[in-house]
């Protein structure tokens, strides 16, 4: 199982984004790709990426797993 995510999200909630994930302290950490499109690549590990799933299914807003 890969750790890394790599997914889209609207470009205004980049932001939030990351700090909804910093908040969940050593769970995974958000880099932006491309700011215009709003791909992101969050680094995690194989004991966090199930748990990453999650919270990304759950958010207040769009996310897309793309890779």
């Amino acid at each position: 199982m890969t750790s890394d995510i790599i997914g889209t999200v609207a470009p205004e909630n980049i932001d939030m984004l990351t700090k909804i994930i910093e908040a969940y302290e050593h769970i995974g950490i958000v880099s932006t790709l491309d700011n215009q499109t709003g791909r992101i690549i969050i680094r995690g590990t194989e004991d966090t990426v199930a748990e990453l799933k999650i919270i990304l299914a759950n958010l207040p807003f769009a996310f897309e797993i793309v890779e």
